[in-house]
């Protein structure tokens, strides 16, 4: 298989995990023994994933100290950092751009998501289906956060997290977490040193019948909230 690169954003305050992230970075909050991002780069070692592009800002020399440059399982790690002037979600990867570390094609996901699915399998899959961006999408159905995806044969018809111009019982599936994108996307849609987010690339990516998606099946799980902790927490501890 071809190199699989995955970018993961990690630079976020983590406000909501407050006090404990006053401390320490969102990414090595301790989960059963362990910091967060090293469950996250054992996962993605072991499902496809060759080398990880770490976007860290508030206190990233903590990560890069942690993590170091290679995993244990073999995986190579690299760094964007943004330091202080945080960007926004796609403004950190117009930044992993203009410093020359983005594949023509990658994978992106977030530095307090744990997807417990094949990354190679959805790379593969966004790399055969020729549309310029792809993103993982759950059936939800309003069960863990609110839904805001409309996926009809293969494509996400609508990614709207306002759920604009649309009833909100046709919102039945929700971001997973896990997107692919290639290179130009993020050279022809995201202005150099502005602030950006993903969540309207994708949204104005849908609109165009840009986005293609990929159903999966497993849960997702985060950190990003305390509950979202206890929750992932709990699946480690069963075996996960």
């Amino acid at each position: 298989m071809s190199e699989v690169q995955c970018l993961i954003l990690a630079g976020g305050l983590a406000t909501r995990m407050r006090p404990l992230t006053e401390r320490i970075p969102k990414a090595l909050i301790p989960v059963a023994g362990r910091a967060f991002v090293d469950h996250q780069l054992d996962w993605l070692a072991g499902h496809g994933v060759t080398e990880v592009v770490l976007s860290i800002g508030y206190r990233g020399d903590e990560i890069r100290a942690h993590v170091g440059d290679q995993t244990a399982g073999g995986l190579r790690v690299r760094y964007v950092d943004e330091g202080s002037n945080l960007r926004g979600t796609a403004g950190a990867l117009r930044l992993a751009l203009d410093e020359g570390v983005l594949e023509e094609r990658f994978l992106v996901t977030y530095g307090d998501s744990f997807l417990p699915i094949d990354f190679g399998v959805v790379f593969r899959a966004f790399a055969d289906g020729g549309a310029p961006a792809l993103m993982t999408v759950f059936r939800n159905d309003g069960r863990w956060d609110r839904s805001n995806v409309i996926f009809e044969d293969g494509r996400v018809v609508l990614y709207d997290k306002q759920r604009r111009g649309r009833p909100a019982a046709d919102f039945a599936y929700i971001d997973y977490g896990l997107s692919a994108l290639e290179r130009r996307v993020i050279a022809d849609e995201i202005p150099a040193g502005t602030k950006a987010d993903l969540a309207e690339l994708f949204f104005a990516l849908s609109r165009r019948g840009d986005l293609a998606g990929f159903e999966v099946q497993e849960r997702f799980y985060e950190i990003g909230s305390p509950e979202g902790l206890e929750d992932f927490t709990g699946w480690l501890r069963k075996g996960g």
